[in-house]
C-alpha cells in the first residue's frame, strides 16, 4: 500500500495498472487482426493467393511502418518497394494503405505529378513554392503513397530533387512502388544531378526492399477473356462487335475528341466507349496528363492499327534539342542510347497502357504482331515489359470492368 491508502498497481485516476496493460494489450491486439500482415495471410489462406517467400518478407516490413505509424512513432520510416513487373508490388501496398488508420493518399505517380503541377502553378510567386506544397501536403496527410515511380522527364526530375526533402521534412511517410531501385531512377536522365537529392532523400528516409520472387503474379492462371487480336489481311475486324457490345444501345458518333487542346480523330465512340486509331491516338502530341483526362471521360478503350513498335532507324536522323546538344559537347560527344522516330508514340502507348490498368479500364489491341512481337528490343525496352505483363493480364475475365 502507499501512503494515500491506493495499491501500488493502481493509478491516481482509479484505473488499476494491470487495467491499463489490459486495454494497451487489447489496442494491440486489435491492431494485429487489421494490419496488413493480417490481410495477406488470409488472402493466402482463404482467397486462394500464391504464397511467395519475398511477398512474406516485404509484408513484415511493411507491418513493422504500419505499427510504427499507429505508435505515433515521429520518425515512422517509409517504404520503397521495387523489382521486376507482376510480383505484386502495388497490390502489397494497396494492402497496407487499405489498412491504414491516418490520413493517406494513393495516387498513381502520373496523376500525383499533375497534381505537383498544378500546385506549383497557382503558387508562382511564392519564395520557395516546393516547401508551400509540402506544408499543404503534411496539412493533410501523413503517409503518402505511390504506385510506379518512374522519372523521365527532366522537369519532374528537377522538381523531386527538392520536393522529397521537403516532405520528409515536414514528416510525410512515403511508400512506394517502382521497378528500379532508388539509385536506378532516371539513369540516363539529362542534368540527372539536379535529381540526385531526390534519391538521397528516398534513401535516408525509407526502408528499400527488393520484391523478386520469380513469377509473375499477373499470369497466375484464370478464365481466358481475349481482348487483343492480330489483324490478318482478308479477315473482319473483330472491333465493331466488341464495340457495338459495350455501347450497350447508347448513341455513338465519329466526331473528333479534345485531348490537350488539340482534336484527336475516332473511328467510333459512345459516352462511355472510345474507337481511335493507333495513329491518331499514340502518334498526337500528347502527354501523360492527357491520357489521364482520357480515363476520366471513357470506361472501355479501343485500339486498331497497332504497327510493330520496335523499329530501327540511324540515331542521327534523330532531332535532338538544344540542351542535349550541350551535354553532348560538355560530356566530351559521349555516345547516346540509341532511339528510334517511333519511340514518341510508343512513350504514349506505354502511359495509355500504364493509365488503363490503374484505373482498370479495359483495352482492346488489334495489333499487326503477335502481342510479345510489338517491341521485343529498343531504347524503351526496359518499361515495355511492364506493359507486356500489364496487356496479358488484361486477357483475362478477373481484370477490369467488363461487360458480359
Amino acid at each position: 500500500m502507499t501512503s494515500d491508502g491506493m495499491s501500488s498497481d493502481t493509478t491516481s485516476d482509479g484505473m488499476t495498472g494491470h487495467g491499463i496493460v489490459g486495454d494497451a494489450e487489447a489496442r494491440h491486439d486489435a491492431l494485429e487482426a487489421a494490419s496488413p500482415l493480417a490481410a495477406y495471410r488470409q488472402a493466402i489462406a482463404r482467397a486462394g493467393f500464391v504464397d511467395d517467400a519475398a511477398q512474406d518478407q516485404a509484408v513484415e516490413h511493411l507491418e513493422a511502418c504500419f505499427h510504427a505509424l499507429h505508435e505515433g512513432q515521429d520518425e515512422a520510416s517509409g517504404f520503397y518497394l521495387w523489382g521486376p513487373v507482376g510480383r505484386g508490388k502495388t497490390w502489397l501496398m494497396d494492402l497496407f494503405q487499405r489498412h491504414l488508420d491516418v490520413p493517406s493518399r494513393r495516387q498513381h505517380f502520373h496523376h500525383f505529378m499533375r497534381w505537383v503541377h498544378h500546385r506549383l502553378f497557382r503558387l508562382s510567386g511564392t519564395a520557395d513554392p516546393l516547401t508551400a506544397v509540402a506544408r499543404e501536403l503534411a496539412d493533410e496527410i501523413r503517409v503518402l503513397c505511390l504506385d510506379e515511380l518512374f522519372v523521365s522527364d527532366i522537369a519532374d526530375a528537377m522538381i523531386l530533387g527538392g520536393l522529397f526533402g521537403a516532405m520528409f521534412d515536414h514528416g510525410l511517410v512515403l511508400v512506394c512502388t517502382s521497378n528500379q531501385a532508388p539509385n536506378q531512377l532516371y539513369a540516363e536522365g539529362f542534368n540527372r544531378e539536379r535529381f540526385l537529392p531526390a534519391i538521397a532523400a528516398i534513401e535516408r528516409h525509407t526502408r528499400v526492399v527488393e520484391l523478386d520472387g520469380g513469377q509473375d503474379h499477373r499470369l497466375h492462371p484464370g478464365r481466358a477473356h481475349p481482348r487483343y487480336w492480330i489483324s490478318r489481311p482478308g479477315q473482319p475486324s473483330a472491333l465493331p462487335a466488341v464495340f457495338e457490345r459495350l455501347r450497350q444501345g447508347l448513341p455513338e458518333c465519329h466526331a473528333p475528341i479534345e485531348l490537350g487542346h488539340r482534336e484527336i480523330a475516332v473511328l467510333r465512340r459512345s459516352e462511355r466507349v472510345l474507337w481511335c486509331r493507333y495513329d491518331d491516338l499514340c502518334e498526337a502530341p500528347l502527354a501523360a496528363l492527357d491520357f489521364i483526362a482520357l480515363g476520366d471521360r471513357f470506361d472501355h478503350v479501343l485500339l486498331s492499327e497497332v504497327p510493330r513498335l520496335s523499329r530501327h532507324a540511324p540515331a542521327s536522323a534523330i532531332a535532338r534539342g538544344t540542351e542535349d546538344g550541350a551535354a553532348r559537347v560538355a560530356a566530351g560527344d559521349r555516345d547516346f542510347p540509341e532511339l528510334s522516330r517511333h519511340d514518341d508514340g510508343v512513350r504514349r502507348f506505354i502511359a495509355l497502357v500504364d493509365e488503363c490498368y490503374d484505373r482498370r479500364i479495359p483495352l482492346y489491341l488489334e495489333a499487326e504482331v503477335a502481342m510479345d512481337e510489338l517491341y521485343p528490343h529498343g531504347y524503351l525496352a526496359f518499361p515495355f515489359r511492364r506493359v507486356l505483363s500489364r496487356l496479358r493480364e488484361m486477357q483475362l475475365e478477373r481484370f477490369g470492368r467488363d461487360l458480359s
